[in-house]
């Protein structure tokens, strides 16, 4: 073993040379005079060295320490090398190691891969549930019982869905802290079934075609702000989420082609969707062209360009014409294309769900489905629009005697 005394009076040679401590350690005394401390060890049948620091900022009491751990380290299943590299890469983010500070780095993530602006509110209105209870507790020392706490705070308020969705974000949250190097796991995995589950709710629609025949025509005689008006007058023949109406483009239309192709991230399941343009829905927006053909959004708020209408504009609408909240929605458009396209027999359901712009539940048969049925949807969307004029009209509803064409049948 090595003494103080060997050490300070180790001096320059004709070539380099070590002085052996034992265990691996050593000192390598340089042509220079520079005096290094290294480690020989092996991991997994290899042999590696590490370097310690140089003497005297490191003294031979502080490179044996050094060297238990190592030992460590090794003991632990770590390659002393990779662990030492890590380290370096993760750095930089150890002192950002808060809970807190790691959802800011993962909310400015999600804002940079396009997360629509109303996700995002929502995402920050989460974290501000958890960051005065845990928003400053380093985030690897976290625990279930802890993030437990945060929820039974929110379920204490009635708000078990809010709950839920809690307990996912901040799995993501955690799951961000794991890739970066600040948390070894994700304790909201520990908390499935601990909380209350919210009691479903399914939004209100009409799926009655008689009903859904006077909507339509209350629809018609709306008499408020016209670009609400056009906009629910569109809604039932696109049945898009409200979100993506409310925040069509204009240069995301082909008027040559009859598509509208809303992008991925506009929509919930981050996938382009494509909606074809029925006559009846061009005419609505040559319509629309005259009062908002030289902005952005194709329904921009009232009094500002530059922005889409509000989220809830096209429910206010409703309520103004008698459709209360348990009756009919923004959002029940979709249901009631959904309901009335199965009920008519004809189309196949994968092609109304690909409209819906749903993502198929089953991995397998997601993985193997045949193409998007897109000439199919081409003429159900026809189909539908037509249909909804039928029923406006109060025609008699006719069933299973809708055309469909002949390759579709094939899809």
């Amino acid at each position: 073993m090595l003494s103080d005394m060997a050490v300070r009076k180790a001096s320059a040679k004709a070539k380099p040379y070590k002085l052996a401590d034992g265990g691996g350690l050593y000192l390598l005394v340089t042509k220079a005079g520079q005096r290094y401390w290294r480690m020989d060890y092996r991991f997994a049948g290899k042999r590696g060295t590490i370097a310690l620091g140089v003497y005297p900022t490191i003294t031979l009491a502080e490179a044996r320490v050094k060297r238990s751990e190592i030992k460590q380290q090794i003991a632990e299943g770590f390659d002393p090398a990779a662990k030492r590299k890590m380290e370096k890469i993760t750095g930089p983010l150890a002192n950002a190691n808060t809970f807190a500070a790691v959802a800011d780095e993962w909310l400015d993530k999600a804002e940079r891969e396009g997360r629509a602006e109303v996700t995002m509110k929502k995402l920050r209105w989460l974290m501000d549930f958890a960051n005065p209870i845990i928003g400053r507790r380093k985030i690897s020392d976290i625990r279930a019982p802890e993030l437990l706490a945060v929820l039974r705070k929110v379920e204490q308020r009635g708000h078990y869905e809010t709950a839920r969705r809690l307990r996912s974000t901040c799995g993501q949250v955690f799951r961000y802290a794991i890739a970066t190097g600040r948390a070894d796991r994700d304790i909201s995995a520990d908390l499935r079934g601990a909380i209350t589950g919210p009691k479903v709710t399914h939004r209100a629609a009409i799926i009655d075609a008689m009903e859904a025949g006077v909507l339509l025509r209350a629809i018609d005689a709306y008499s408020g702000y016209p670009v609400t008006h056009l906009a629910l007058k569109m809604a039932p023949h696109v049945f898009v989420r409200p979100g993506e109406l409310r925040q069509a483009e204009w240069n995301e239309f082909d008027f040559e082609k009859s598509l509208w192709t809303i992008p991925g991230e506009k929509t919930k399941m981050r996938k382009l969707h494509l909606v074809p343009l029925t006559h009846q829905v061009l005419a609505i927006i040559d319509e629309l062209r005259q009062f908002t053909g030289n902005r952005r959004f194709l329904f921009p708020a009232q009094g500002k360009r530059d922005r889409p209408m509000s989220e809830n504009t096209i429910n206010y609408a409703l309520r103004r014409m008698g459709f209360d909240s348990k009756t009919m929605t923004a959002h029940g458009f979709r249901a009631m294309a959904s309901t009335l396209l199965n009920e008519q027999g004809t189309w196949n359901p994968d092609a109304i769900e690909r409209q819906l712009g749903h993502a198929e539940a089953d991995g397998v048969r997601r993985a193997y489905a045949r193409g998007e049925y897109w000439e199919e949807r081409i003429v159900m969307m026809q189909s539908w629009s037509d249909y909804l004029d039928q029923m406006r009209s109060g025609a008699k509803i006719l069933h299973g005697e809708f055309r469909k064409p002949r390759n579709a049948l094939a899809t």
